[in-house]
């Protein structure tokens, strides 16, 4: 049982948890309570390492390692080339997006609806603790993609002066772009995309969250059709290329009238 604060799987876990470039420059990440780890468990993919309080290590230290408010008794370091990799019918993308609460809820969206997604340059990283938690376990199933590799059509959210998505042909192949929550989508990036849509809103709401809109897109593809999703499969192959999340990848919403965010 590790005793002290030395140890080095302590000092690994820690360095994971609090620094993003760890994360990237050894492709690990930490997954923290027993339900994220059971959710890993059930879609295949195993940890390298599990500290489990009063069995693996001191209940003492493991609380005084969990960012949680009530101290995780089971934490999981997991490689980043085991997760989920290939394409989805439907891909949301988005533009630095910087929120971890608001990429947790849309990888959690996303993967309600089979979806992928994309990220963008300046994203917060989907293996970040607070975006962990908040996919609730989704970051197992959902593939991400580079914002070169999300499949055409692109659909540019905006907040105002697209045309109405229900009015849109959503058959298909198509990625969805959702911007930054302030800023939005920039001009040249709008330009790129084959359509602009709209989430008409009755209300005195100026835009939507983003995690919002995203879900709402999601939902709209469904209700056009059945959504056939190949399964992007776990690998296991400690060769296996990273996701394309860390490389930075995607789109987002729109800057017309502010995105929808």
């Amino acid at each position: 049982m590790i005793s002290a604060r030395t140890n080095p799987t302590l000092k690994l876990v820690r360095k994971l948890l609090a620094q993003k470039r760890k994360r990237a420059e050894l492709g690990l990440f930490v997954v923290e309570g027993e339900d994220l780890v059971e959710a890993a468990r059930a879609a295949g993919i195993e940890p390298i390492e599990l500290l489990v309080a009063g069995e693996t290590v001191e209940e003492e230290l493991l609380a005084e390692l969990s960012t949680l408010p009530h101290p995780a008794r089971t934490i999981g370091v997991y490689r980043k080339a085991d997760l989920p990799r290939g394409e989805r019918e439907t891909t949301v993308a988005l533009w630095r997006v910087v929120d971890p609460g608001n990429l947790g809820t849309l990888l959690r969206a996303a993967d309600a609806f089979g979806a992928a997604v994309a990220l963008s340059a300046g994203c917060a990283d989907p293996l970040g603790p607070k975006a962990l938690r908040a996919s609730v376990g989704a970051i197992f199933h959902v593939p991400l993609l580079a914002l070169e590799d999300a499949p055409k059509p692109w659909i540019a959210l905006a907040a105002h002066g697209g045309r109405p998505l229900p009015e849109l042909d959503l058959v298909g192949p198509l990625t969805f772009l959702l911007g930054a929550e302030r800023e939005g989508l920039p001009e040249d990036l709008v330009a790129q995309c084959d359509e602009v849509a709209t989430i008409v809103t009755t209300g005195a709401a100026e835009s939507l969250n983003v995690a919002v809109a995203g879900a709402i897109a999601l939902y709209e593809r469904s209700r056009a059709g059945p959504v056939t999703s190949p399964g992007a499969s776990a690998s296991t192959a400690a060769s296996a290329a990273t996701p394309a999340g860390e490389a930075a990848s995607s789109s987002a919403g729109a800057r017309r009238g502010r995105s929808e965010s």
